[in-house]
């Protein structure tokens, strides 16, 4: 099962579980969005191409990271003594995709996170000497 979908002036063919890396938007990691501009669907032998959209169709995806990359350019020109050197960095947003739902399906709920266990309070073994400033157990 893929879907394609647009975003911005890109086009992107996606599955269940597939990292994309999209246009820099401000979204927190863990943050969800959603594509309504669906322009193909296929599972299996049920293919939908829309024209220019499939009505209903959405893709939902997890931010994951805002990755970026320097690019330096580089300008020179032999015995001129011309050098330049400039650089650019670009940012993305990659998302992991989490659903692709068809019309009328409900938005799943978000998975709760992970609650950290407390651990009780540690007695000191038999036998151990207390700390300075502690009475010792009895």
């Amino acid at each position: 099962m893929y879907a394609i979908f647009e975003d911005g002036s890109h086009q992107y063919r996606v599955s269940q579980g597939d990292l994309v890396t999209v246009d820099y938007r401000e979204a927190e990691p863990g943050t969800r969005l959603e594509f309504n501009r669906v322009l193909l669907y296929s599972n299996g032998t049920d293919v939908r191409v829309g024209q220019p959209l499939v009505e209903g169709l959405r893709v939902l995806g997890e931010v994951v990271e805002h990755p970026s990359t320097k690019l330096y350019i580089q300008h020179f020109r032999k015995r001129k003594n011309y050098r330049r050197l400039r650089g650019h960095r670009q940012f993305y947003t990659k998302l992991k995709v989490s659903h692709i739902l068809l019309p009328g399906e409900p938005v799943p709920p978000p998975p709760e996170p992970k609650k950290a266990e407390e651990k009780p309070a540690e007695t000191p073994a038999a036998g151990a000497t207390p700390a300075a400033g502690q009475t010792p157990p009895a």
